[in-house]
């Protein structure tokens, strides 16, 4: 179940299991350590949502870990979601594909509660890769997207539509030259016509009723939008959507209100990914076609936008003109949210407040943009050279930047969330000028490297502090 019906918060310590009282469920202490699903023994909770719950188990007797997801009880007496459930582990059984989470068991717990035993996945989210990176190069994008298209493919050829496509639903198992990729959440996939199941039983029929919509705003096709025929087209807008984010590190189209989000999918023109990051027209054009309103207007299926998008990053203009280096101050700008129990809007309209407000302050001071990525920021200012700043100047500067942290800090503080500034200076690479300066990679964009994240919430790299010279306290 991913994010656009579950919230899963990772919680550690023993689960809180809701059959504890039933047979199966071992105490000690008056503590409950694990409970039996099947010969599967329910060890740690991982994570748990509105839906349901994950947790870590082991078989008893070959001793192989899994994941176990259990449908919460009070949900199995619901028709329409406890069909849902089954399905979904129906579903992935028949695609049965290397880069699809591979389900192994199902069963009902004690209490009635439905349960399903999957593949233990260890690793990140395409999400979290992204929230943590920022951008990437056409090739990383195409060396994630490769084994997710293949994924598709193989639930098109099924019959089955994935109708959920987003970067949360894409764990990344091992990362490096060719990443291992599971696509996950075929919660509210769409099955194009009924299977024929084993011995002549019934497939699996749809679920949705008239006029409901399924999916994620931000990803959502046209058809999704005007509840109109759902087909494999529905998967490769959503493929555009998600390659337009990894390329850029935002989505095509963003708004707060939900209404204009999703007026802006139905209407507007898709924007160029190449006007907000280093990409080759040839990469834009797959991006484009991909997002096209009409369906038919897109790529048949999900094995030829892979085709295309091989072509492209590999196409003689795909390799874009590279940069010069120059010596740059860099400021990373980050939002650290703290559980507050305030209302999610609440926190996410002053979130982009301060969001807004660092950015506006960092341009004020002479910064370009040059990432942004979930609640961080990173503004680079080029320089001149190496020596200290004159004392006046640097001065300045310092006091522009403890401003913007104390202007942005108190509107964080609100709800319970605090600013860190961390000032470097290293090598950039960057492509033109002025207004047109595009920020390409180099030392400073390593952030690993260098952000601090300290209590007074302004740091200076040793870097920061010989540029701006002793006449700056820290």
């Amino acid at each position: 179940m991913g994010d656009s019906e579950d919230t899963y918060r990772i919680q550690g310590g023993k689960p809180q299991l809701p059959w504890n009282s039933e047979p199966g469920a071992t105490a000690n202490g008056g503590g409950l350590i694990y409970a039996l699903a099947g010969e599967y023994l329910l060890k740690r909770l991982i994570a748990s949502g509105g839906h349901g719950s994950v947790y870590e188990g082991e078989h008893r007797i070959l001793g192989r870990r899994a994941a176990v997801k259990v449908l919460h009880a009070h949900l199995a007496d619901q028709g329409e979601m406890l069909q849902r459930f089954v399905r979904e582990a129906r579903i992935v059984n028949q695609i049965r594909h290397p880069h699809v989470v591979d389900i192994y068991d199902f069963g009902m717990m004690p209490d009635g509660s439905p349960y399903y035993v999957m593949e233990l996945l260890e690793g990140r989210t395409l999400s979290q890769l992204v929230h943590e990176r920022g951008r990437m190069s056409s090739e990383r994008a195409l060396a994630y997207l490769a084994p997710v298209s293949q994924a598709l493919e193989a639930a098109h050829r099924a019959g089955i539509v994935h109708r959920d496509l987003k970067a949360s639903n894409v764990m990344v198992v091992e990362d490096g030259e060719q990443p291992r990729v599971k696509l996950l959440d075929f919660g509210i996939a769409k099955v194009l016509q009924p299977q024929t199941g084993p011995a002549g039983q019934p497939g699996q029929e749809g679920l949705t009723l008239a006029g409901q919509r399924l999916g994620t705003a931000f990803a959502m096709a046209p058809e999704q939008l005007r509840d109109g025929p759902i087909h494999p087209a529905t998967d490769v807008y959503a493929l555009g959507v998600l390659l337009f984010q990894l390329l850029t590190g935002q989505y095509p189209f963003h708004s707060k209100d939900r209404l204009e989000l999703e007026r802006l999918h139905l209407e507007a023109p898709p924007p160029r990914p190449s006007a907000t990051a280093p990409v080759s027209p040839a990469v834009d054009a797959v991006v484009l076609r991909c997002l096209e309103k009409e369906a038919d207007r897109r790529f048949p299926s999900a094995e030829a936008f892979l085709t295309a998008l091989r072509e492209a990053v590999a196409a003689p203009g795909a390799a874009l003109p590279t940069g010069h280096t120059r010596q740059a101050l860099a400021v990373h700008a980050e939002v650290e949210l703290a559980e507050t129990g305030r209302d999610d809007e609440v926190v996410h309209a002053a979130l982009a407040e301060v969001l807004d407000c660092l950015e506006q302050g960092m341009r004020a001071a002479g910064f370009v943009l040059a990432l942004q990525a979930g609640t961080a920021l990173l503004g680079v200012r080029l320089l001149e050279g190496s020596s200290p700043l004159p004392p006046e100047q640097a001065r300045h500067l310092h006091e522009l930047l403890r401003e913007l942290r104390g202007d942005t800090e108190s509107l964080a503080a609100e709800v319970g969330a605090h600013v860190h500034l961390c000032v470097h200076v290293a090598p950039v690479e960057v492509r033109g000028e002025g207004a047109a300066l595009e920020v390409l990679g180099g030392p400073v964009t390593d952030l690993a490297t260098w952000v601090v994240r300290v209590t007074g919430g302004l740091y200076l790299t040793p870097n920061a502090i010989q540029l701006l010279g002793s006449s700056v306290s820290v």
